[in-house]
């Protein structure tokens, strides 16, 4: 539990503000609130300042983009409260509206500076551990951001992150409260436990009561809503047979495809670097008289491994392997393709320092046939060409559905044909409906409601289709016959469940009374017992363990106190409390964890309260 503490109590004391804006950006997903849109009707006014339809808008549709990817890609978006997604999306408007004039009126302030230095020294915007402008960019722009509307959200992030850290890193725990503390939670419990088994088979039920339940829990036994899809389905294959390629094209396709085919040249080099230590002139003496050794007959390779400076060619002779035009600095590629075989290179300078160059060899490219290439060419050229018409076409079927009452004439228009579907409900089915977006179009309310044909629904790459519901089934009763069974099992768990707790009741007033001994085994089975038992003890229900620290402590050593416990399969558990053990006093440092994490609890609570007073003080508006 100790560690537990330790690591819950990292919340607001021990997080940097930094780490709070990034968990705030990821996965708060206010931050489409800031796009600079205008709306002429407010959704609320807090103080007197707006907040607008269309913030609370991009609000929801950000929460509803969240909770998919919370849940998973099979989560049917469907079954959103609308309603509910918007009040809770208004709801944390108005809060952090109400935060950022807490903030103000408390004079916190964040300076441009300090912001650039967060988003210097964030992470997620460092490329090897530096910052890196264009990281920043790609990561905005993928959060729906300008870099002037990213700075906006992040400094009132920072607003309410000092907000939140002045308040909650306040909270303050007296000496006698940490000693508490640690009492209950070092303290152990002696116990006792005996299982009161549920028997639904012994449970005998009458038509009349599973009819009553029937009855009682109608819209419970209703048939699922269903839709039937009319679709026309969009593929990009059927392209293909409908595209022809030129002779020309194809031969200009395999020049140009030759023309990248270049010349490979294998160099060695021997690097004297240009540095904060070595001048270009002393690096420029180095190298002449290296390249003087080398007039003289000694061995390039010889003189790399001692001379260059390079550590990734130099112990290998200087040798850098193969490689075509453009891997090299241009004065280094220069020097290389003016050189024969064997040949080293007058003293190159480039951005590293001074370079001779040596060329080991050179690989000519091999060309290969038009008639080796030509059915790869073929299909390159066919792709792009169908990849033009998919494109063109599937504007057209969103142009033509948009506009027609039926898919009747966008199919006749594209020359497609229409399919319906199988009835399936909000968590899918066979074929297209297995599609978690058709099924979310089909039940949208454009669709299912006002009759309309759907916008084009992308599959997957390759597939695009419209559709528009043909049939609604709505939900209706499902005859008892069809459902009694399951009745029947239902009740007869209630029932025996029921029977058990009865049973337990009775049990335990006949042990407290004493007509039952304490250690009897009972229906022929014994007491578990357990000694010690910590707040965390591995091998007990969690449920036993709770009501377990919640019972009373016993009056005496042979006056233990009693509790139940039903578990999920309806049987009860039988607790019997032995005896409360009051552990050692704690050490220094676990006083101070148990400290750290009152206070960071203590501190949250002051932050819950202050929002609260915020709103209770407020002028709030919703329209």
């Amino acid at each position: 539990m100790l560690q537990n503490i330790r690591d819950n109590s990292q919340g607001w004391i021990a997080k940097t503000i930094i780490g709070i804006i990034v968990v705030l950006m990821a996965f708060t997903g206010i931050e489409a609130i800031f796009q600079a849109t205008t709306n002429s009707q407010d959704a609320a006014k807090v103080n007197g300042e707006e907040i607008s339809q269309s913030e609370l808008s991009q609000a929801v549709d950000m929460q509803r983009r969240q909770l998919m990817q919370q849940l998973g890609k099979d989560f049917d978006a469907s079954l959103l409260d609308e309603k509910m997604l918007r009040e809770s999306a208004l709801k944390g408007l108005i809060d952090r509206k109400l935060l950022l004039q807490g903030a103000e009126k408390s004079h916190f302030a964040f300076s441009e500076a300090a912001l650039d230095q967060v988003i210097l020294q964030t992470p997620e915007f460092q490329v090897d551990g530096k910052f890196s402008a264009e990281r920043f960019d790609q990561v905005i722009r993928q959060l729906g951001y300008s870099r002037m509307q990213f700075r906006q959200m992040l400094a009132q992030e920072m607003l309410i992150g000092q907000l939140r850290a002045g308040l909650a890193g306040s909270g303050f725990v007296t000496d006698a409260q940490v000693l508490a503390f640690a009492r209950l939670e070092k303290q152990t419990r002696d116990f006792a436990s005996m299982n009161v088994k549920a028997d639904p088979a012994a449970v005998k039920l009458t038509d009349d009561e599973v009819k009553a339940y029937y009855d009682e829990h109608a819209k419970e036994f209703m048939t699922p809503d269903q839709v039937v899809i009319d679709y026309i389905e969009l593929k990009k294959s059927s392209f293909f047979d409908q595209v022809s390629v030129k002779d020309e094209d194809l031969q200009e396709a395999y020049h140009k495809e030759t023309a990248n085919l270049s010349e490979q040249r294998r160099a060695a080099h021997i690097l004297i670097e240009v540095n904060d230590k070595v001048t270009e002139a002393q690096a420029k003496a180095k190298i002449e008289e290296v390249q003087a050794r080398l007039t003289k007959g000694e061995k390039f390779e010889a003189l790399a491994k001692e001379f260059s400076q390079d550590p990734g060619s130099a112990s290998n002779g200087g040798d850098l392997g193969f490689a075509g035009p453009g891997v090299y600095d241009p004065a280094f590629e220069t020097a290389l393709y003016a050189l024969a075989k064997d040949q080293v290179s007058e003293p190159v300078r480039t951005d590293y320092g001074f370079h001779l160059i040596k060329l080991l060899g050179v690989e000519a490219p091999e060309v290969p046939t038009f008639a080796s290439l030509k059915d790869k060419l073929t299909r390159e050229l066919k792709t792009q060409q169908v990849e033009q018409h998919f494109v063109e076409a599937t504007k057209q079927l969103e142009d033509s559905s948009f506009e027609a009452s039926d898919l009747a004439q966008p199919a006749q228009d594209l020359k497609l044909t229409v399919h319906t579907s199988k009835p399936f409900g909000r968590e899918g089915g066979e074929g297209v409906a297995a599609n978690r977006a058709v099924v979310t179009a089909a039940f949208s309310p454009e669709v299912l409601d006002e009759g309309a044909n759907s916008t084009a629904i992308e599959l997957d790459p390759e597939t695009v289709i419209v559709l528009r519901a043909k049939e609604h089934l709505k939900p209706a009763q499902l005859p008892l016959e069809s459902v009694a069974a399951a009745i029947r099992g239902q009740l007869a768990k209630e029932h025996a469940s029921a029977a058990a707790k009865t049973k337990a009741d009775e049990l335990i007033a006949s042990l407290r009374d004493g007509k039952t001994p304490l250690d009897q085994a009972i229906d022929g089975q014994n007491w578990k017992v357990t000694a010690a038992a910590t707040r965390a003890q591995e091998g007990i229900d969690p449920t036993v363990l709770q009501a377990l620290f919640r019972m009373p402590k016993p009056a005496a050593k042979d006056k233990p106190t009693f509790s139940s416990v039903t578990l999920a399969d309806g049987s009860l558990v039988i607790v019997r409390l032995n005896g409360v053990n009051e552990a050692a006093a704690p050490t220094d440092e676990e006083k101070a964890e148990y400290r750290r994490f009152l206070a960071s609890r203590i501190g949250q609570q002051d932050f819950a309260a202050f929002r609260k007073q915020l709103e209770a003080e407020a002028k709030i508006e919703r329209f």
